[in-house]
């Protein structure tokens, strides 16, 4: 009978080292490689394309389910087909561990301990994913953010060939925007292009990606080419039933803090402190909507950019829009390249031909001047401003910003030395017009200007009658002197002799300050709104959180999860599960 008990033990046993293998799988794998699509239908709905490729790792659980999570509830389930390796995926079902979200149910065709495999996912329609934009542009603008599968990082291993392709219902070019994606190793900015339908997409690829890190992107085009309906608009606040709801509360909050109030302060220094809050959180606001350098050009490298234009040191300081097209309208006026016809309103006309040595914003300005309507003007200017500041990005890139910005600062006070060092008038003239560009990036110098020529007279550039037609150069007085090209960093080198008419010196200030005022008043409206439809091209701003989903394996007797949580302007996030 011992014999007998004593065998069954030893079975048990052997049993038991056979089988607690078994038990003691789990889920671990590979995501060699994933291609995933949005695509922004006509109707504003969204069309997701997933394409998974798998490598199950030896000794690891078959992967036999793959869910993907939703952006939002309102997916029509029986638009979605899948497949594995090419055969037909039956099993689809809402998913009971991603809410909202779908289960894949791979049955036979499940992913054996070692096994590779390529799941196929194409999600037809899905509704409500897109918001309003949140910069202002020249039109409304439908905003959206897409957030691919990522996995607990216990399960998952390895790094990731990962492609996202957004692609927009807009045919220019001109009308797309894209948001940098967040967390992503690869280039901010995407290839760019048509589809076979003619359809603007953006286009994110790197192979330094894994499957258990979330990166989000996010693109918005003009609200005009979807239906309204298919926008989601924010819930309309009820004050009046939060009132109802909330009055308790809100009476003892209220009476704690009056009562504290009329202890500690009186009533005047609250207001104070109150418009004091308020008014810091309206600048704060307004300086995040002037920012439209991208974040990446303050990244330290090594060494300074030297060579910039006064122009483009305005865009790496990030001088207001008005002072620098006001610093390129005077560009072109002394290049001989336009003239101004009116002051008010402002209208400029190209000299032909045109002289060489022109910048590519020159131009651009003197173009943008060529269009007639006001909004068509102002979207050219825009669009100029916002290549200028591209282009600067690039030219700065791999240097010190910080060192930079010092060195062309330094160039700023020397060309202000030069002029206030001028031993006379006609010379102090003569530095301030060939340095002017320079000189207008002092923070100061406005007041600088006015000190310096309100005492006495100013004697006139040979190209203020491009800039000013109110004068005429050769009806005002004038002396000889001798023209000079002068930089910041060169003196004078006399080469000839010019007869430079003379003007009051307050009146020269008035002219040449005032040229900002006139471009904020009549050609950019809002320099806030302005700035903000550059700023939404070149530096979006950051998004905030608006829902999530889930992405997760599961089984019958075991699941684990990895959140879906996207950040978001204005916009709704999908997000995928993987596979087991």
């Amino acid at each position: 009978m011992r014999k007998k008990i004593f065998s069954l033990l030893i079975g048990l046993f052997l049993l038991a080292l056979i089988v607690s293998p078994v038990f003691a799988q789990d889920y671990s794998f590979q995501l060699t490689s994933e291609k995933v699509t949005d695509l922004i239908n006509a109707n504003g709905t969204a069309t997701i394309d997933y394409t998974f490729n798998f490598s199950n790792n030896a000794g690891a659980h078959p992967i036999d389910y793959v869910d993907v999570g939703m952006p939002d509830a309102n997916y029509d389930i029986k638009t979605i087909t899948a497949d594995m390796n090419g055969k037909s995926i039956t099993d689809i079902q809402p998913s009971p561990v991603v809410k909202p979200g779908v289960a894949l149910g791979l049955g036979p065709l499940a992913i054996p301990a070692g096994g590779t495999g390529t799941v196929h996912c194409h999600i037809g329609t899905v509704r409500g994913i897109l918001h309003p934009g949140t910069q202002k542009e020249s039109q409304p603008y439908a905003s959206f953010q897409f957030s691919p599968t990522w996995f607990d990082s216990q399960y998952v291993s390895g790094s990731t060939d990962l492609t996202v392709t957004l692609v927009l219902p807009v045919t220019n070019d001109q009308d797309g925007r894209f948001y940098p994606p967040k967390s992503w190793p690869g280039s901010a900015s995407p290839e760019a292009g048509f589809d076979q339908t003619k359809h603007v997409f953006y286009r994110w690829q790197t192979s330094q990606a894994n499957g258990s890190t979330q990166y989000i992107f996010g693109a918005a085009f003009p609200a005009s080419l979807v239906p309204a309906n298919s926008i989601v608009k924010p819930p309309t606040f009820n004050f009046g039933a939060w009132l109802n709801d909330n009055w308790e509360l809100l009476f003892a909050f209220g009476t704690i803090f009056l009562t504290a109030i009329s202890i500690v302060c009186p009533i005047v220094v609250t207001l104070l402190i109150v418009g004091a809050v308020l008014y810091f959180i309206v600048w704060i606001f307004r300086r995040q909507k002037m920012a439209y350098l991208p974040p990446a050009i303050a990244i330290e490298g090594n060494g300074v950019k030297r060579g910039l234009t006064a122009v483009e040191a305005a865009i790496l300081m990030q001088e207001p829009m008005d002072k620098i097209l006001t610093m390129i309208l005077f560009s072109v006026v002394k290049k001989n390249a336009a003239k101004v016809i009116t002051r008010d309103p402002l209208k400029i006309e190209a000299i032909e031909p045109q002289p060489e040595g022109l910048q590519a914003y020159d131009m651009d300005f003197i173009n943008a001047f060529k269009i007639a309507l006001p909004d068509a003007q102002r979207q050219a200017l825009q669009d100029m401003l916002v290549t200028l500041v591209k282009g600067v990005s690039e030219k700065v890139k791999g240097f010190s910003s910080k060192e930079t910005v010092a060195y062309y600062g330094d160039i700023i006070k020397r060309a202000w030395d030069q002029v206030e060092s001028a031993g006379t008038p006609d010379v102090k003239s003569q530095l301030f017009g060939e340095n002017l560009e320079w000189v207008m990036l002092d923070q100061n110098y406005a007041a600088n200007t006015h000190r310096v020529f309100d005492a006495g007279p100013a004697f006139l550039p040979v190209w203020w009658g491009n800039y000013d037609p109110g004068y005429h150069m050769a009806n005002l007085g004038g002396i000889s002197l001798p023209a000079s090209s002068v930089s910041p960093s060169a003196g004078a080198n006399p080469s000839s002799t010019l007869s430079l008419p003379t003007l009051p010196g307050g009146s020269f200030a008035a002219s040449i300050v005032n040229g900002v005022q006139t471009f904020s008043a009549g050609i950019i409206g809002d320099i806030a709104t302005f700035t903000g439809g550059v700023t939404a091209r070149t530096n979006p701003a950051s998004l905030t959180t608006s829902s999530s989903s889930g992405s997760s394996f599961h089984h019958s007797s075991s699941s684990f999860h990895s959140h879906c949580a996207c950040a978001c302007a204005g916009c709704a996030c999908a997000c995928a599960g993987g596979g087991r």
